[in-house]
Parts: C-alpha cells; sequence; structure tokens
C-alpha cells in the first residue's frame, strides 16, 4: 500500500482529545502517542508547508491553539485532517505519524529553533505569502 513501509506499525485506535488538543494513536507494535495538533500542524506534509523542495519550507506561526474540526481516512494507510484555521491539504501516512510521535521532542526543538533563527513568536500571525490566496502550486 502507498505510504506504508513493509512490516510496519499501523494504528490500532485514533482518539481525538479536543480539550487538550491532542491526537492519541495507539499503534500495532504497542506504542501510543499523543500528539499535539499544533505540532501536525506545523508538521503538517502538504506542499503549503513543506514547499516543493529542500529549503522551501514555511515556517507556520500563531498555530498553538489550532483544532481538529474533521479527520477522514484516506484509504487504509493515512488521515486527513482539517484544522480550524482552514489547512486540510496535508495527508498523514502512518509511517508519518508514527515519525512525529515518536521524534516530536526533537521536532519540537527543530520548530523552535527555527522560530528563533527567523526571529518569529510561536504566536504570531502567519505572515502573508505573496499574492492574492498566497500559494500558488495550484494544490488546493
Amino acid at each position: 500500500m502507498a505510504g506504508l513501509k513493509a512490516g510496519a506499525p499501523t494504528p490500532q485506535a485514533i482518539t481525538v482529545h479536543e480539550a487538550s488538543r491532542v491526537l492519541e494513536v495507539g499503534f500495532s507494535d504497542g506504542a501510543t502517542f499523543r500528539i499535539p495538533f499544533e505540532l501536525m500542524r506545523v508538521y503538517s506534509p502538504s506542499a503549503e508547508v513543506q514547499g516543493h523542495g529542500p529549503g522551501q519550507e514555511v515556517l507556520q506561526t500563531g498555530k498553538r491553539e489550532v483544532t481538529l474540526v474533521n479527520l477522514e481516512p484516506v484509504g487504509n494507510y493515512a488521515v486527513k485532517p482539517t484544522f480550524s484555521d482552514g489547512h486540510d491539504s496535508g495527508i498523514f501516512t502512518w509511517d508519518y505519524l508514527y515519525e512525529l510521535g515518536e521524534k516530536q521532542d526533537a521536532l519540537w526543538t527543530q520548530y523552535t529553533e527555527r522560530l528563533a533563527a527567523a526571529g518569529a513568536d510561536r504566536d504570531a500571525p502567519m505572515a502573508p505569502q505573496g499574492g492574492a490566496g498566497g500559494h500558488a502550486c495550484g494544490s488546493h
């Protein structure tokens, strides 16, 4: 299946915790991760966030209070969240959710370092990305 490594753990349970703003995912290997919505949002695998190649990532800010308004399955290999800020173009494969859960401490550190390097604040509103609509890749 697309998006899955052979023998990779698959989710056995997915729970959206609205009050604490985390997605809890229990995997077939016994691992359980509580992935904050903010982390999912700032590391969305979409082109809108990741760009179209290395060095084109768009630093996300103002996502601390983001919530999930919808979480829909994509085949048997992923989920597609819709966030409260309207972002809905990221497809989170089981492998990617596992990676976010497993590496979240390092990813938080990387995120805060990127914010500091850009002189940005985690709670600052997103800067306009130029042009009407902001993103011109046509993936919306």
